[in-house]
């Protein structure tokens, strides 16, 4: 489910809340702090969105601060973004169940666990039952103003009508609840949502008779946001936003819409060059705000919690636009406020970069580097556990690290790509110009039948890799590692070592939708290896048969991109390989080791090495 990766949290054992609970000092009072918005008036955004790769601004991604309202579409949005999705997939979609349409649509509408998915919420029963018409109606084959919304809309408008009712009810009566405690304990867990919602107006309760003025004002805005005040016709559109968000990954498993105010989460953040930075790590919601469990990025503090941030309430936000909100006010062009509860007192924060020192830089550490004997001269195994997109650069620096060191040669150089689930095609285009600098590579094809070919750049020449070189890979390896390996298989630049791959030969691109509300990712485009041979669905059959031992979560290794529903299907492609790019040269051959392999921190990576060099056969490896 999409709110378990976000939230991670360890509790903190019984007997030290009970401390902390009965031994909190009184609050001060509060200090003056900024007004909210009114509930009608969201917040602006830091800046616009941006889906230019080439945009000036030297962060990798610029995000705007959420505005804290549900995400909502018109009929009219729904439908246009379902049409581009349907139209601009690599391969026709199929059709979609309504059972799994309506699952994954209540997922999306429920934040918190209390409007479709608690045990006592009607909701989801209505939204089965609308769910095929409501299929028909976002897809267009029905000619009305998507009716079938109406109908969930309402009885929404009337189940969050009695949430609201305990909430204030648990409010006007917060009986012993400590206020200190009642702000940093996280979200009651699931079970009846009337119990919740009472439990969550009795800790709002504490707060604001503890705090006075300025407690009421984020007791409020709990209140508004865990429970909006919407009426039929602004649920009914939260329905169609769920709708969509529900279909998208429904008809290409690695495909997703988001609006606007959440478009951090469509994009693979970490794996940027530059990837932007973020006011916490972690973080877990509260009655009140949101309290910092990881990485805070001073003046915040872990266990600060955010009341708000750039007028914009934390309480009841969408994990979503927390994770946003950390992005957006981190990399603001000027300082923002920020309202924190620390230490039992109200305290006003001035965040983000202001003078704007600039994003953090990746070091080229973060690539685990081991260096083994390899007959009369060393192996570097380099463990690559994503496609960032400055691999390439990285794997220069080390490559060009390890050949100064001394006193033995550097001899070859394996990329160890097991549990690589991929990351960025131009991360993968980087490294392949190391070793088949300006070479073709691959075809990819979109549903018009156009092709493109990707070549690999040409680098600078002392960063060219032209010895021995091979790669690992197992089940787990994905997308953009595939890349990497096969296109030095396909040349026969260097053999693959390990077990058949997980066969993602497609590509996604972020684009923003058509109705000007939010970002898609696409699986736009089906590539094949420079020898034409497919990915998709089918993997990579390595040269050498090595059975490493399965990394990953259990059962991660048995996963495989075959099994993912209404994933594209395979594409054999046109050979594009340049016979005029070096392959198997005699330089680029592994020598003959001797048995002289080793030792390494892993008996498998030994095993491993000692298939290659020397034997005119394909070894197969057997434990």
């Amino acid at each position: 489910m999409r709110k378990a990766g976000f939230v991670v949290a360890a509790l903190v054992p019984a007997c030290v809340v009970g401390w902390a609970i009965v031994h909190a000092p009184s609050p001060p009072p509060a200090i003056e702090v900024p007004p909210l918005p009114a509930a009608s008036a969201p917040a602006p955004p830091v800046s616009s969105p941006s889906m230019d790769d080439n945009h000036d601004d030297e962060r990798s991604y610029v995000f705007r601060i959420p505005s804290g309202e549900p995400t909502s579409l018109s009929c009219d949005e729904a439908r246009t973004i379902v049409e581009q999705v349907r139209a601009g997939l690599a391969y026709a979609p199929e059709s979609v169940k309504a059972s799994a349409f309506a699952a994954s649509a209540a997922d999306w509408l429920d934040p918190h666990g209390l409007l479709t998915l608690a045990k006592d919420a009607p909701s989801a029963q209505s939204l089965q039952k609308a769910a095929p018409d409501l299929l028909a109606d976002i897809e267009g084959r029905r000619q009305r103003s998507c009716a079938s919304a109406t109908t969930p809309g309402s009885v929404l408008e009337s189940w969050v009508g009695e949430l609201r009712e305990a909430f204030d009810k648990g409010r006007r009566a917060p009986g012993m609840t400590v206020a200190t405690a009642a702000a940093l304990e996280p979200m009651p867990p699931p079970g009846s949502a009337r119990e919740t919602a009472e439990e969550l107006g009795r800790r709002a309760g504490a707060f604001e008779a503890a705090y006075g003025k300025e407690g009421k004002r984020y007791a409020d805005e709990a209140r508004r946001r865990f429970f909006p005040p919407l009426d039929k016709a602004g649920w009914s559109r939260v329905v169609l936003a769920s709708a969509v968000r529900a279909y998208v990954p429904l008809v290409d498993p690695h495909g997703e819409w988001a609006p606007f105010d959440e478009e951090s989460r469509i994009y693979e953040v970490d794996l940027a060059s530059r990837p932007p930075s973020r006011l916490w790590g972690r973080a877990l919601l509260t009655a009140v705000g949101v309290r910092v469990t990881e990485s805070a990025t001073p003046p915040l503090a872990i266990d600060d919690v955010v009341l708000s941030v750039a007028n914009v309430a934390t309480a009841g936000l969408p994990l979503e636009q927390v994770d946003q909100l950390g992005f957006a006010a981190s990399d603001a062009k000027a300082p923002l406020s920020a309202v924190v509860l620390r230490g039992g007192k109200i305290v006003l924060l001035e965040v983000g970069q202001g003078d704007d020192p600039g994003p953090p830089m990746r070091a080229t550490g973060d690539l685990p580097v081991e260096r083994v004997a390899f007959g009369e001269g060393d192996a570097v195994i380099v463990s690559v556990k994503d496609v960032r997109d400055d691999l390439g650069e990285d794997l220069a620096t080390i490559i060009a690290s390890e050949r100064e060191r001394g006193p033995r040669k550097l001899s070859g150089v394996v990329l160890d790509l097991r549990g690589n689930g991929g990351g960025s095609t131009d991360g993968a285009l980087g490294a392949l110009a190391l070793f088949l600098p300006g070479a073709p590579l691959f075809a990819m094809k979109r549903r018009d039948g156009t092709v493109e070919i990707d070549r690999a750049p040409v680098p600078r020449d002392r960063d060219r890799w032209t010895g021995p070189l091979a790669t690992f890979v197992d089940g787990t390896t994905a997308s953009a590692a595939e890349m990497i390996a096969g296109a030095l298989a396909a040349y026969r630049r260097a053999p693959s070592v390990g077990s058949t791959t997980f066969g993602k030969g497609c590509a996604q691109e972020y684009v923003d939708d058509d109705a000007h509300a939010g970002v898609l990712r696409l699986t736009t485009l089906v590539y094949a290896l420079p020898d034409g041979t497919p990915v998709q669905r089918v993997g990579l059959v390595p040269q050498i048969r090595f059975p490493f031992a399965p990394q990953g979560e259990p059962g991660a290794a048995e996963e495989r991109e075959a099994k993912l529903a209404h994933s594209a299907p395979p594409w054999r492609g046109p050979d594009v390989r340049d016979s005029s790019v070096a392959g198997a040269r005699e330089d680029a051959a592994w020598s003959a080791h001797g048995g002289n392999v080793g030792p390494c921190q892993d008996a498998e990576t030994c095993k491993a090495l000692r298939l290659l060099g020397g034997s005119k056969r394909t070894p197969i490896a057997k434990h």
